[in-house]
């Protein structure tokens, strides 16, 4: 069911409660469109310099500025000087703050932040190249200035006096939340927002937030009371996610942008998740407030160390989706490294104008994996549709299961489990991990000694040759390396016939002329050990046979366009392909590839 877009139901202890839209408050005129912008995390890390940063704004001005693109932003750690080596921060590491327990950058990372300057010159340098500046905040107030009894500004109070020891970050260390029952909570955020805007700085990202929302909402009341106070329009955007769609009326009346999911990154399961969430939060989306899908991970990667997961066709969907969805583009791809296809995609302008001047979005067609969403041109009077094949050419519906492996966690002996698999009559195999329904983190899923044997005795090492199609969970399918450059070891032994592939992972094969059997040794990756969170994985080998749908490259289909206002005589235009024709009837022919997507604007 479609919720009527003036109205938002929310089915509560099974009551339906209708409230109507909030009114537009002073800051939604801060965001009129949703916000285009880049942020530093998935290229950087925690690691990200100065030089790294004003490279990247380079690029923006030069060649995305003129598409609407803006904000350049900051991510995590900027104020911790030993946080250099990518993704990797110390859990409760050294922060550079001022005297009121207020962080400030480290000008180690950040030199022209010494001497008390902050991020004032940097920002005046932002605005010059006619770009907006933005920074990541954790909530709360520093661990070290509560254990040091820093004093809050303008009061006689002490950040220790604010400190909520019992909600804290269960992934960040660095900060203790505020207490707001407490005198001089209000007052802290209002120092820490003084100090940020007193820089010149426009967005503002607060991690730590919006999940659980329920439980942090007086911060985040807190904050939205702190930046308003600056009398400065200083956009601010909640992380991470899935925000709570009950606290949805709340955080359109207290934010910009709220994220949806958690961290999104390169792999098709989790752009597959993104479609039942966009339709879930579709009502909420409005002038000044946005639903927040999360960042693009397109381009250069993992500080120069790998290209996006995604195929073109899931490039072209990841675009559409979250434009006809209206959630804020913030890129996360490595713009000192642009490539040309990637600048394609952000600089498209059909693409533009739906995120950024379409009206009345919402989805209108679901059914057996073919999603379509419309929008509406105000000024042109033009249709779009986007229609998408959510479908896997691989599908292991269409397989058959040959191998069914047992869990494997820590507690496993020699880690891991020797799996072996009748693969004869099949042209295609499948190595599938599993993360067993209880999430992805640090599920490091290694194949170690994947091996094909033949008919006449031959063996073939699947760990040298090349897959015909990969998806993993998070970072890249290796055959050298498990994330962050760690090496493929099983209880200290280097696998060096493997195929590391986070789960949830599928990794495909074409099978050679007289394939007869797999054998492999499924195993958790060294990495995951010290953990204690996840690492809990289980393997499958399928079976493709000739014929099926792995064997075309596309989904031929009737589709009715009417819904998007479409009638015959109209003229359609594929927004990625150029691709032009009239319609005879409101029904057209659509070729949609897998994982792909066929967007369209259509004219009178």
């Amino acid at each position: 069911m479609i919720i009527p877009h003036l109205s938002i139901l929310l089915a509560m202890q099974g009551q339906i409660i209708i409230k109507s839209k909030p009114k537009t408050l002073e800051y939604h005129r801060w965001a009129p469109k949703p916000p285009l912008g880049w942020n530093s995390w998935d290229s950087y890390g925690a690691s990200l310099t100065e030089e790294q940063y004003k490279a990247n704004v380079e690029v923006m001005a030069a060649k995305l500025k003129p598409f609407g693109w803006q904000y350049a932003v900051i991510d995590v750690a900027w104020y911790e000087p030993n946080a250099t080596q990518g993704f990797d921060f110390e859990a409760r590491g050294v922060l550079t703050m001022d005297e009121y327990g207020r962080l400030i950058p480290t000008a180690n990372k950040f030199p022209s932040s010494a001497n008390g300057v902050g991020f004032k010159a940097l920002t005046e340098w932002v605005h010059k190249k006619g770009l907006k500046f933005g920074i990541h905040l954790m909530r709360g107030v520093p661990r070290v200035a509560v254990e040091k009894e820093l004093p809050i500004l303008g009061t006689k109070l002490k950040c220790s006096d604010i400190a909520d020891k019992e909600h804290v970050c269960t992934w960040n260390g660095d900060m203790y939340g505020v207490d707001m029952t407490k005198p001089g909570a209000q007052e802290y955020y209002d120092s820490v927002f003084k100090l940020i805007a007193s820089w010149g700085v426009d967005f503002v990202k607060v991690d730590d937030l919006s999940r659980p929302y329920p439980q942090n909402q007086p911060e985040v009341e807190a904050i939205r009371k702190a930046i308003d106070k600056t009398k400065r329009p200083i956009v601010l955007s909640l992380s991470p996610g899935e925000t709570a769609l009950e606290s949805a009326e709340h955080a359109t009346t207290h934010a910009n942008m709220w994220r949806i999911s958690d961290d999104f990154w390169d792999s098709w399961p989790a752009l597959k998740e993104q479609f039942v969430r966009l339709r879930k939060w579709n009502e909420f989306v409005g002038f000044g407030h946005y639903p927040d899908a999360d960042m693009l991970p397109l381009g250069t990667l993992a500080n120069g160390t790998r290209q996006t997961n995604f195929t073109h066709d899931e490039q072209y969907t990841l675009m559409s989706l979250w434009s006809i969805a209206k959630s804020p583009l913030i890129l996360g791809g490595d713009m000192a490294h642009l490539d040309s296809f990637t600048e394609s995609l952000l600089t498209n302008p059909t693409l533009m104008t739906i995120n950024q001047d379409s009206v009345n979005n919402k989805p209108f067609f679901d059914d057996k994996g073919i999603v379509a969403w419309t929008a509406e041109n105000p000024k042109t009077k033009d249709h779009y549709a986007a229609v998408f094949n959510t479908h896997d050419q691989y599908d292991l519906a269409n397989a058959e299961v040959l191998s069914e492996g047992e869990i494997i966690n820590r507690s496993t002996p020699d880690q891991g489990r020797s799996i072996l698999a009748n693969v004869e009559g099949y042209s295609k195999i499948a190595l599938v991990m599993t993360d067993t329904g209880d999430g992805i983190v640090w599920d490091h899923a290694l194949w170690v000694n994947p091996s094909i044997e033949l008919s006449f005795g031959t063996t073939i090492d699947l760990s040298q040759q090349t897959w015909k199609y990969v998806s993993v969970g998070y970072g890249q399918a290796s055959h050298t390396t498990a994330p962050d450059s760690k090496p493929l070891t099983v209880k200290g032994k280097p696998a060096t016939n493997g195929i590391f592939a986070h789960a949830p992972s599928v990794i495909i094969f074409d099978l050679p002329a007289g394939a007869k059997s797999f054998s492999a040794f499924a195993a958790l990756n060294d990495t995951a050990m010290a953990e204690t969170l996840g690492g809990t994985i289980q393997p499958y080998v399928y079976g493709f046979k000739d014929g099926g749908q792995q064997d075309k490259k596309t989904r031929r289909m009737s589709f009715d366009l009417g819904p998007a206002g479409a009638k015959a005589g109209d003229t359609v235009t594929d927004v990625w392909s150029g691709e032009t024709w009239k319609l005879e009837s409101q029904t057209t022919i659509l070729e949609i590839p897998w994982h792909g997507c066929r967007l369209l604007k259509i004219s009178k």
